[in-house]
């Protein structure tokens, strides 16, 4: 979307400009105005088109000049020339969590720095603490920062890898000569984040795949090809591995490289003990060679006794006893999935308004949709006042009204403040179908601290879910510390739900912790955290992580249908004597 582009573009423009030490006004247009582009409802060009940039709040002549500039040319002269000015090692600063363009001046100034790497150098030697502003805390941060970025640089969120190998398999369903595709690895398995991305294709004669796909627009670059398998880089940088094989071997193949690799060493010990072997090609008797299974991916596990294991719990977690044992859970599908929790709208953070929103859940199919923006004390979002809070409130009921079938619950995000006071006093929270309580600061808080804020959040008998839990922000930011067997004991006595929030970013609860909190008997929430309609469709994330965390329909607050979702909401509030 050309409005996040231009967004992103002023948002940079404003750091420069703040590095330079420039007019704090125009840094502050600047970041109004990316704030703005955000949370844009409609087309930039569009408006544009029409004549309309002016009449977009804080966009005066000069940015919307910009703004037709970027559009007409994808870029900013101005950025352009900012970017010239400062040391190249600044903007790769600027993208460490916690480094503003205030510390990146002093870095550069002071220690004269060419990379990232003669920071982290530094930090190591303990250079930092002696700069003005540095203590030793806040060095220990940014070696923590450095070491979150490279590991994003290494690998990819699970959103931007799901597009792409959604995108590849599509490709190869079309490509001729190819009978089925599926996407492998840990992909399949849905990890939270994505090194390379294996891709797997039937055909009768692989070769051909192979090529075709070496000469395809996703081959860059080639690093390696043969037969049956290629390795390539994508225009954007990203690995991807190809394996093709014939069609009796396809379910072989698929099991092999789905992994994990701990799991197929348990199934291949298991195929030994009972007198067979099992390899990408198919399984085969040890003493006759002859082939018994390997064109289904299903015959491959019912031919070791086993029924097929979903993939995302191939992680030798237990599985494989459940599955000798026929005790798998069934796990929860997206056709389960009765609605949406955690939605914004642009009355604080969101780009989309809440006609957008509401109309975008109601097009899924949902039976409701809970639309949660920001109470006050989150300012940097937005937040809304009590007055703004009771107008929003009034049209989403209004939006309801008009139909059948199809609910919007009146809900906010509300800030966890110190000691677990929430950021709308009771009388107000009263007001409301449906309270996320979540902690957006205080960070570094002790952990006792940061449990007692969680735990006295969930006794408040209007929080309805904890928000992303742990507060981790994947690549930028580590988990706050927390209490969880204390959390847990807490959510199960009160009837909190712990959110898993789907965001890419975030996928918070892990699966390992949901998977606790579900063995807990504590009900779980799926939420995409939807800032913008398409994010809705995060909800594949959600669901494919509560897969791993071995999590059926009777674990999920979102399988609930309107009316038991009603009782359920209602049940915290009677059982203290609420109504």
């Amino acid at each position: 979307m050309k409005q996040h582009d231009v967004a992103a573009a002023f948002a940079q423009m404003a750091d420069l400009l703040e590095y330079e030490a420039e007019n704090p006004f125009r840094i502050r247009a600047y970041r109004r105005a990316a704030q703005t582009l955000e949370r844009l409802p409609g087309d930039l060009e569009a408006l544009a088109a029409g004549e309309q940039l002016r009449e977009i709040p804080g966009i005066g002549q000069d940015l919307a000049h910009k703004i037709e500039e970027y559009l007409a040319t994808g870029a900013l002269a101005a950025l352009e020339q900012l970017r010239k000015k400062v040391p190249p090692v600044v903007l790769e600063l600027l993208n460490i969590p916690g480094v503003g363009p205030k510390t990146a001046k002093i870095l550069t100034d002071q220690l004269h720095l060419k990379t990232v790497q003669d920071l982290e150098a530094a930090a190591r030697a303990g250079k930092l603490r002696g700069l003005p502003g540095f203590q030793a805390k806040k060095e220990a941060n940014i070696l923590k920062a450095i070491t979150l970025v490279k590991q994003g640089q290494e690998r990819m969120d699970l959103w931007t890898a799901w597009g792409l190998g959604q995108a590849l398999t599509a490709w190869l369903e079309q490509t001729p000569g190819v009978k089925r595709a599926s996407i492998a690895g840990s992909l399949r398995r849905m990890r939270e984040t994505i090194g390379d991305v294996d891709v797997l294709a039937s055909a009768a004669t692989p070769a051909r795949v192979i090529e075709r796909f070496c000469a395809s627009p996703f081959a860059a670059r080639v690093l390696a090809a043969g037969d049956t398998k290629a390795s390539v880089i994508t225009p954007q940088g990203v690995q991807v591995d190809l394996r093709a094989v014939v069609p009796e071997s396809f379910g072989a193949a698929l099991q092999y490289f789905t992994g994990s690799k701990e799991h197929n060493v348990q199934l291949r010990e298991r195929a030994i003990r009972q007198g067979l072997k099992v390899n990408e090609y198919g399984v085969y008797e040890l003493k006759s060679g002859k082939r018994i299974a390997g064109r289904e991916e299903a015959d491959v596990y019912k031919a070791l006794g086993l029924p097929w294991i979903p993939p995302e719990l191939r992680e030798d977690s237990g599985e494989m006893d459940a599955a000798a044992a026929r005790q798998l859970p069934k796990l929860v599908e997206a056709k389960d999935i009765c609605g949406d929790f955690h939605v914004h709208t642009n009355a604080s953070d969101g780009r989309d308004s809440l006609d957008v929103m509401a109309r975008a859940g109601e097009a899924k199919g949902y039976e409701y949709l809970a639309i949660c923006d920001h109470s006050p004390s989150l300012r940097i979002a937005n937040g809304l006042s009590i007055e703004r809070l009771r107008a929003h409130i009034k049209a989403i009921k209004a939006f309801h009204a008009r139909r059948k079938g199809y609910r919007l619950l009146a809900g906010a995000e509300v800030d966890i403040l110190a000691e677990g006071k929430m950021d709308y006093p009771d009388a107000v929270l009263a007001e409301l179908d449906f309270v996320v309580g979540s902690i957006h600061s205080g960070f570094s808080q002790p952990e006792a601290q940061i449990t007692r804020r969680l735990v006295n959040a969930m006794r408040n008998p209007y929080v309805t879910i904890i928000g992303h839990p742990t507060g981790r922000l994947l690549g930028q930011r580590e988990p706050y510390a927390l209490d969880y067997p204390a959390v847990l004991r807490v959510a199960k006595e009160t009837g909190t739900a712990l959110e898993m929030n789907a965001s890419p970013q975030r996928l918070d609860l892990t699966d390992t912790m949901a998977r606790q909190a579900r063995e807990a008997g504590v009900m779980l929430a799926i939420c995409t955290d939807s800032h913008a309609k398409e994010q809705l469709d995060y909800m594949t994330l959600g669901v494919g992580r509560a897969r791993r965390a071995w999590a059926g329909k009777a674990s999920l607050l979102n399988c609930l249908p309107l009316t038991p979702l009603l009782a359920w909401l209602g049940k915290k509030r009677r059982a203290v004597g609420v109504h």
